[in-house]
């Protein structure tokens, strides 16, 4: 096949098994040899930059780094994009959330910021290995640059937590909790920006994924290949479907497409 010049990997249930929460073996030596042979390694991810496990992937060094679901993006020399959620809309979305009796949390370049947590943003942020940390500066905080807000919430409530939103939207990757991000931001938003920055046409790019939250970066370049784990949704809008991210699916795409050898 067409050898990408750079290829976007989302993290939980595409690098990541979501049980097992590690990278396998396959999976680094893959990430390895697709670097020796001369592509680019993006990460792009509903992760804020200090919940990326970077030191999960020893040896390897990432090109660009996606976060907040391309809100921000960055590389080791500049800033490549970023896009914050407007402040009256985090205003909305507070009082909304307190009328659900949805605790949240803020999510800056620095820092996280949450107001409380019930059950179902522990276990968003456990999928991490993290913890929602309460902020007792949470007001100021919501009242500053944020990218991302993270809240436990079922599909039932989204019209209602976003009720007299207009900069902000959903981007669900789990059907207990959500993302919010700018109506302007979105990995494809980001991918559009990093490859302009870059001189990479899309045709060049190729992106690994697995959630609804990864379709916007599909329709952003010229491959697309959804996980064996992935979404009906995700599936259907891919290019090609490999195995699943516990079969190390990605290396054997990588293998049969002559990416890497075996």
């Amino acid at each position: 096949m067409h050898k990408p010049k750079i290829i976007f990997f989302d993290i939980d249930g595409t690098l990541i098994d979501m049980e097992k929460k590690q990278v396998t073996p396959r999976m680094l030596d893959t990430l390895h040899k697709l670097q020796a042979n001369g592509i680019r390694l993006a990460i792009a991810t509903g992760r804020s930059p200090m919940t990326i496990p970077l030191k999960d992937f020893p040896g390897v060094q990432f090109d660009t780094l996606l976060t907040f679901n391309g809100s921000y993006c960055y590389d080791k020399e500049q800033v490549l994009y970023a896009s914050p959620i407007p402040t009256e809309d985090i205003r909305t979305i507070r009082q909304n959330a307190a009328v659900l009796g949805r605790p949240m949390c803020l999510a800056t370049e620095k820092r996280l910021a949450a107001n409380g947590v019930d059950q179902d943003l522990a276990d968003y942020f456990a999928v991490a290995k993290d913890t929602a940390p309460i902020a007792e500066d949470f007001d100021a905080v919501a009242e500053g640059t944020v990218y991302q807000i993270m809240i436990g919430g079922r599909a039932e409530e989204y019209d209602r937590l976003m009720q007299g939103v207009k900069g902000a939207k959903i981007a669900a990757w789990w059907d207990r909790a959500l993302d919010i991000i700018p109506t302007v931001g979105g990995k494809g938003t980001g991918i559009a920006h990093v490859l302009e920055a870059y001189g990479i046409d899309r045709a060049d790019a190729m992106a690994f994924g697995d959630g609804n939250n990864d379709l916007e970066m599909f329709g952003a370049v010229g491959t697309c290949v959804a996980m064996g784990n992935g979404s009906p949704d995700l599936k259907a809008a891919a290019t090609e479907v490999c195995g699943s991210c516990a079969d190390d699916g990605i290396y054997h795409y990588c293998v049969e497409h002559g990416l890497i050898e075996a």
